[in-house]
């Protein structure tokens, strides 16, 4: 069983495992291209080996609106709560500094660790270039929370 300690880490510090378990062709300059300026992110470690990742910044229609990127978790923490954990810091981070919505486009087989947190689908399934099919899905944050 992993000892899960969820923490703040840099972006540069997520892109080797988002590539290893997302993008495996990308490069690790495409990878950070893909960091909207603001962005944190938040790791979960098992001892010293990273095992589970997310960013999230303020993305979206209002200015409550932050977008949950770069979920990814390595294939041997799948089913421990290590994505579940990284999940919940991104949203609470997001919650702490005003969010009123958060939103994502979810690979289709992670559709449930979104589900688990409160996501609800809001979008028919989708499928953007080179990386398999999505659904966005939200979450709606009571003002104040």
């Amino acid at each position: 069983m992993l000892q899960i300690e969820v923490r703040e880490i840099s972006l540069a510090d997520t892109r080797a495992l988002r590539r290893e378990v997302l993008r495996p062709h990308a490069s690790l300059e495409e990878l950070a291209s893909h960091e909207p300026a603001g962005s944190i992110a938040f790791g979960a470690f098992d001892g010293n080996e990273l095992v589970a990742v997310g960013l999230i910044g303020r993305d979206g229609e209002g200015p409550g609106d932050w977008r949950v990127r770069g979920m990814a978790t390595k294939t041997h923490a799948r089913g421990s709560g290590a994505g579940s954990a990284v999940l919940h810091a991104l949203v609470q981070h997001a919650m702490a500094h005003g969010a009123t919505r958060v939103w994502c486009n979810a690979r289709t087989r992670a559709r449930t660790l979104y589900e688990r947190v409160g996501f609800v689908v809001a979008s028919d399934e989708f499928e953007p270039p080179d990386i398999g099919p999505h659904y966005r899905m939200e979450l709606a944050l009571a003002p104040g929370r």
